[in-house]
């Protein structure tokens, strides 16, 4: 019986379950079905889940997706549900930086190579200058920056002895630190402390045998992640040997190339590597030309790996899209664009890069966390199929937002739109190259009642928006598939048995 035009209660509770039903259906993965096996590891997966979601309501403070990923890194290392989200099937990173992959241990073992020189001494407090570094024959001279006397870092390790050296060097390579507030007290201070570490590990990193080293490493690094395919930015920075030999950008790219291939052969169940050129929007209109020229010149030579071109650098300070239109709309359209778009707060400056990167044409979006506030972008990301790259704990690290759970990720979630999540920087963050993301993504972004379809669909649309081919897409889902067959059978063998 309705009173004054209100439902019955009867009517009611069926009006919102139905209104529940109608929510969750539109959410990302929704519609995925899944097999029996695939329910029980369900059933456990959101036991795990709502566990500690559970604590997080009694005491907020305790709630991972709530704090800052640093001061919560040891707990989610400890979490059943995270290590169980390690062993899944992940597909592949759509957006991760050259140089940033790596764990800092692929740096410390380069520091063990012959005739590598530091100048200058570690920090001791922050704002201190970071040390310089040259692998060289002799002592170097005359390096931009280089303050203080070069000495080999053999000797240092002999004085400091390796674990100190080696300690100095983990805490040296990341913007990690146990109070992560107060440390990094704005935009502006973090993004300059994060381009320092690369400016200050760049000159280690570019010497021809750790570039090549360095790069293997990052591969066998994802593979252990159970991450099996790999689209990366890099600005090709100038790669040189102990002969004084600068290597071209060309040469640069084969190096990659012969690395990429020396491990698909080691490692069949790896699905493949690409490249977009992405070097930094801090240049001139000569550079700039530079760029376009140089990218449809490794895409001429390198068509299946070269997958197109980015922009990067902290939007809010560099030049907008706007200046960079005219050049790019005479570009071969063999050149696929995969912008860096809307990584800011803003609305109504650097957030408008999104609208020229929608039409230009480009097939992923960066972060694009400002797209929540451009409601004709979301229409056309929807209506085009642009992939949105979401990196929570890099936007969270970048101080773009500080609870995971107000993350505009929440929304492309709970929306069904097509996103992927990756990692961004995760050496600098102390993060794994994408289980942490994957974790914060489940726990913080997505809904309590998300389940493993969300998991599972992250995955399969990581192939579907790569930029691989047609038939390069139905190889890898038949390798994907098996994995998360193999996955979910192996883990439904460590389960307790009343789920």
């Amino acid at each position: 019986m309705s009173h004054g035009g209100r439902p019955a209660y009867d009517e009611f509770v069926r009006q919102r379950a139905e209104f529940l039903a109608r929510e969750q259906g539109r959410g990302l993965g929704s519609d995925l079905p899944l097999s029996a096996d695939e329910e029980q590891l369900n059933r456990y997966v959101m036991h795990l889940k709502r566990e500690e979601l559970a604590k997080g309501v009694e005491n907020p403070y305790e709630l991972v997706s709530a704090r800052h990923f640093f001061e919560m890194l040891d707990r989610i290392n400890g979490s059943t549900l995270y290590k169980l989200i390690q062993r899944l099937p992940k597909g592949g990173i759509l957006h991760a930086h050259d140089t940033a992959i790596g764990s800092t241990e692929l740096i410390v073992k380069a520091t063990y190579h012959a005739h590598l020189w530091q100048c200058g001494d570690f920090p001791r407090a922050d704002g201190d200058p970071l040390p310089a570094y040259r692998f060289s024959k002799v002592k170097p001279n005359g390096v931009k920056g280089a303050i203080g006397e070069w000495r080999p870092v053999a000797d240092i390790r002999k004085e400091l002895g390796n674990e100190a050296y080696d300690g100095a060097i983990r805490k040296m390579f990341t913007l990690y630190t146990r109070d992560p507030l107060n440390a990094h007290r704005d935009i502006n201070d973090v993004w300059r402390k994060f381009m320092a570490l690369f400016i200050c590990f760049e000159p280690m990193v570019t010497y021809k045998p750790v570039w090549e080293e360095y790069f293997y490493g990052c591969l066998e690094e994802l593979l252990a992640d159970n991450v099996t395919y790999l689209e990366f930015r890099g600005l090709l920075p100038p790669v040189y040997d102990l002969d004084n030999r600068k290597y071209t950008p060309e040469e640069i790219v084969q190096m990659y190339v012969d690395q990429s291939d020396r491990f698909l052969r080691a490692h069949p169940q790896f699905l493949g590597v690409k490249f977009i050129y992405a070097p930094l929007r801090f240049c001139d209109d000569a550079t700039f030309d530079g760029y376009l020229t140089l990218v449809q010149k490794l895409h001429d030579r390198f068509p299946n790996f070269i997958a197109g071109f980015d922009l990067v650098g902290q939007e809010d300070l560099g030049r907008p899209q706007t200046d960079f239109n005219e050049r790019l709309l005479r570009l071969s359209p063999n050149i696929n664009f995969f912008f860096h778009a809307g990584e800011t707060n803003w609305l109504g400056r650097a957030d408008e890069n999104l609208i020229d990167a929608i039409l230009l044409g480009t097939k992923r979006i960066g972060h694009g966390f400002a797209a929540l506030k451009h409601p004709v972008v979301l229409e056309e990301i929807k209506k085009r199929g642009v992939c949105i790259e979401l990196n929570p704990i890099s936007n969270q690290v970048l101080k773009l937002v500080q609870d995971f759970r107000n993350h505009p990720g929440a929304f492309y979630f709970s929306d069904n739109f097509p996103v992927v999540v990756s990692s961004d920087d995760p050496s600098f963050w102390c993060a794994s190259p994408l289980s942490h993301d994957f974790y914060v993504a489940f726990m913080g972004l997505a809904s309590a009642r998300a389940d493993l379809r969300l998991l599972k669909q992250l995955a399969l649309n990581s192939i579907e928006y790569s930029a691989m081919s047609d038939a390069e897409k139905t190889a890898a889902r038949q390798k994907w598939t098996t994995a998360w067959d193999t996955f979910v059978r192996e883990a439904l063998q460590t389960i307790p048995e009343k789920y």
